[in-house]
């Protein structure tokens, strides 16, 4: 019996799945996140280490082939910092690396061309059309990009309460909610925490239901920020659609990531989308990502896996 690992590695968390050579999971495991760009390398590999050794068990001998996505890793210079950890934890054991959003997709979408928006921690549109062409818009971490994701909203929750404090903008419910989120009395306290040397990227994503709640309550602060939100993932998908040619294509659109759970930003999406291309059908990625991670794995086990390349 020959096994396979998949892994998705994302910003707040890292998933794995043992699976048999039919793809049937076996087991399952859980870390921290392991982005590489805000983890550093030393954090990713023993988080990488504890989750192939965990999804193991008490198993002998090793996986056939290790699948993984992760995010933050999509340039040359981020394989081969990742190919190497991979030989230092797992010796002789093929790997297949790629972006964590390409593992969503295939999630999703199989083998077939799709669109995949992701908005957990970060934000990142990935799409595939028919030639195995790939193109993303976004993913490039908070200081950069990762508009309409969890850190930012709750980015722009933060500086909403600050501004109110200032009497620079307007009343909002998210300061007191915000205020009662990080146990403080008066938002002059909340610079020192969020400025505190490790507190995490995370802790801002989780104000985001915080802004959806007050949104759906008619806060009017909190409404601004999830249309600016649904905006920026909209134009993120339309680059990936026009740049991909795929406006006149069927295919799906694939809503991954903790932050089209608040209503009214997966309501905008669902509407907004189809926009783009008519042909589409628009859902929820139900399935874990980590799926998509153990089929690339059963696909360089069966002879190899075709990544897409970047147009």
């Amino acid at each position: 019996m020959q096994y396979v690992i998949g892994i998705d590695a994302g910003g707040t968390k890292t998933h794995a799945l043992l699976a048999d050579e039919d793809g049937h999971v076996i087991s399952e495991a859980l870390g921290p996140g392991a982005n590489l760009s805000t983890a550093g390398e030393l954090a990713v590999e023993k988080t990488l280490h504890q989750v192939i050794e965990d999804s193991m068990g008490d198993r002998e001998g090793t996986p056939a082939v290790v699948g993984l996505g992760m995010a933050g890793a999509d340039r040359p210079e981020d394989y081969r910092i990742v190919g190497g950890i991979m030989r230092r934890i797992a010796r002789n054991v093929r790997t297949v690396v790629a972006n964590d959003a390409l593992v969503a997709l295939v999630a999703g979408a199989g083998n077939g061309p799709g669109i995949v928006l992701i908005a957990g921690t970060g934000s990142i549109a990935f799409g595939r059309n028919s030639q195995n062409r790939a193109a993303r818009a976004g993913g490039w971490g908070h200081i950069l990009a990762d508009e309409g994701s969890g850190y930012w909203i709750g980015r722009q929750a933060l500086a909403a309460v600050m501004r109110e404090s200032d009497g620079r903008g307007p009343a909002t419910a998210l300061t007191p909610a915000v205020l009662a989120h990080l146990q403080l009395e008066k938002p002059i306290q909340i610079g020192p925490v969020v400025y505190s040397q490790g507190f995490p990227l995370a802790s801002i994503a989780a104000l985001a239901p915080l802004v959806g709640r007050a949104a759906e309550d008619g806060d009017r602060v909190s409404a601004d920020i999830i249309t600016r939100a649904s905006d920026e993932l909209f134009l993120a998908a339309a680059s990936v659609v026009r740049r991909l040619d795929m406006a006149q294509d069927a295919f799906p659109f694939l809503l991954s990531g903790g932050i089209f759970g608040l209503p009214s930003l997966a309501a905008e999406a669902t509407r907004r989308l189809p926009d783009l291309a008519p042909r589409a059908s628009v859902r929820r990625l139900l399935e874990p990502p980590a799926v998509g991670a153990v089929r690339l794995a059963l696909g360089e086990l069966a002879g190899g896996v075709q990544l897409p390349q970047y147009i």
